[in-house]
């Protein structure tokens, strides 16, 4: 069995499938309309770019090329985190820490698939480290945004008992903790859910890429499992790392609430 080439048609058929975005978006007053059409052409032309990127950086197969591919990746989802924030850090605390987390995580875990797990070689291999970074990534970007806005939206919220915890000689991170929790909560949910769906509500998208290429569908399943686990425990490092960070973030050694580090995005 082998995957069927797509043709330029076959794409175009598929994107009438926005028009259904655009009619609901319309019908309901929404005004989503351009933001649907830019949207879509952001992501076909980011797609085909990347697309002719890779194919280059897998036929050199060159350390050097995969490194630069795995940094621009990880500054990428770095300005996301910070995007993604409703009051981010003034300066470049939200995305250095969204970035730095994610670096540090990030290639740990997919160290860890490739080399401990895959037993790829060479480890640089960028057929299969690079996928495996971006999901990795991909998945732990959505945690970190989650626990750095549910923790700065939810400190604004109990400013006062958070205080009053800290005038009681609490440490930080006792003052924090129900804030903690609540953040962690939240950012892990979405990895949680996807792992109790998977293979009866939905085939996660490596193994459809799989069985759609021609792979047997069981070793497919091996390897989403695989990739599930680096996935989950790839995200619950970031997003505790990310929290350990914001707690710090928001609090200083003279035990004061720090929320003037914050500035709002809206209007």
């Amino acid at each position: 069995m082998t995957y069927n080439i797509l043709s330029i048609g076959d794409l175009i058929a598929a994107a009438l499938l926005i028009v259904l975005n655009g009619a609901i978006s319309f019908a309901f007053r929404l005004r989503l309309e351009r933001t649907l059409a830019i949207a879509a052409v952001r992501m076909v032309v980011q797609l085909g770019l990347i697309g002719f990127v890779l194919k280059i950086v897998f036929a050199s197969a060159h350390p050097g090329m995969t490194a630069l591919v795995a940094i621009g990746m990880v500054g990428v989802a770095g300005y996301e985190v910070w995007a993604r924030q409703t009051s981010p850090a003034r300066g470049p605390w939200t995305a250095g820490l969204g970035a730095g987390t994610l670096l540090v995580v990030g290639l740990a875990a997919t160290f860890y698939v490739t080399f401990v797990v895959m037993g790829s070689q060479p480890w640089y291999q960028p057929s299969v480290f690079i996928p495996i970074l971006g999901m990795v990534l991909g998945n732990a970007l959505t945690g970190v945004g989650l626990a750095l806005e549910t923790i700065t939206q939810t400190a604004r919220r109990e400013r006062p008992a958070i205080e009053a915890r800290l005038a009681l000689g609490h440490t930080r991170f006792q003052a924090f903790e129900d804030v903690i929790r609540r953040a962690l909560t939240t950012a892990m949910m979405p990895i949680v859910n996807a792992m109790a769906v998977a293979g009866i509500v939905s085939l996660p998208g490596m193994m459809t890429g799989q069985i759609l290429s021609g792979v047997d569908p069981v070793e497919a399943a091996k390897y989403q499992v695989m990739i599930m686990f680096a996935i989950a425990g790839s995200t619950a490092l970031a997003v505790m790392a990310a929290v350990v960070g914001g707690v710090f973030l928001l609090s200083d050694d003279r035990s004061r609430l720090r929320l003037d580090r914050l500035v709002s995005k809206g209007p």
